[in-house]
């Protein structure tokens, strides 16, 4: 199964997807994380890798040479891969999770993101996974993977909500997009939630605009400090909320029979 994590900017996708694949992987997963964020370098912090992965970009040539190849039906040289395929400087692995990144925009007038929304698109076409295994995508800030046709490859989406109206709003949006992509699930999960009332409200108002809520990640002061210093995201209470977050998103996959298919988160 595959499933994008997406929503505004600082809403904490980075933290949601490091909590659900710690959670996969400690239900016997084999997890794979995708880092598709062409702003955000600091994902493999959270895993407690000590190094980025290679860009993908750099295995098909970096990104001259794919805007090359953007109208051609083929941009990486394979019609399908696996997880056994990908060179290991490429793919990251430590305590059952495994990481790739697509690629960064690492210095000025270096050009738009575009080859690398192309490449996550064709990159997740065409990953297939065996059963038990799982990949979850951590998306840029914002709607624009929408328009690159990222989430033609994605089984589902899940937009992180922070208590603001501009994230709220942002959901509603996301929600439309994916079923005009073609995604046949779409869920909000509520992150950086001070209260109880604080978290009814906030569900009230997305059911309201058509959004199904699976799940809340109260605001921990933990998770704060880990991000600052760089360090590893572990347990706590926000590892115990993000179980009911992953037991939706299983139990809906299983009741749509993907169980009997790759899979991607």
């Amino acid at each position: 199964m595959k499933i994008s994590v997406c929503g505004k900017g600082g809403s904490g996708k980075s933290t949601i997807v490091t909590l659900l694949a710690n959670e996969a992987r400690d239900r016997g997963f084999q997890t794979l994380v995708v880092d598709s964020d062409e702003s955000n370098s600091g994902l493999y912090h959270m895993f407690g890798f000590d190094r980025a992965p290679v860009p993908l970009m750099e295995l098909v040539g970096g990104k001259k040479s794919l805007k090359q190849k953007m109208n051609q039906p083929q941009v990486l040289t394979q019609a399908e891969i696996w997880l056994r395929d990908i060179p290991p400087e490429y793919m990251l692995e430590k305590d059952g999770i495994r990481m790739v990144a697509i690629g960064k925009i690492l210095q000025s007038l270096e050009g738009c993101a575009c080859p690398m929304g192309v490449l996550s698109r064709e990159f997740l076409k065409k990953l297939h996974l065996k059963d038990k295994e799982i990949t979850i995508v951590d998306m840029e800030a914002g709607v624009e993977h929408f328009g690159r046709g990222v989430e033609t490859s994605i089984d589902g989406v899940l937009v992180v909500v922070e208590p603001s109206l501009e994230s709220i709003t942002l959901a509603e949006r996301i929600d439309r997009l994916a079923a005009g992509s073609g995604v046949g699930n779409t869920w909000a999960v509520l992150n950086k939630v001070n209260s109880a009332g604080m978290a009814s409200k906030l569900r009230q108002e997305l059911s309201r605009r058509g959004v199904r809520v699976i799940g809340a990640i109260h605001n921990q002061p933990e998770i704060f400090e880990a991000c600052f210093e760089g360090r590893p995201l572990h347990g706590g209470k926000a590892g115990q909320e993000i179980k009911e977050v992953l037991d939706s998103l299983l139990s809906e996959a299983k009741s749509r029979g993907e169980g009997n298919r790759p899979k991607t988160i």
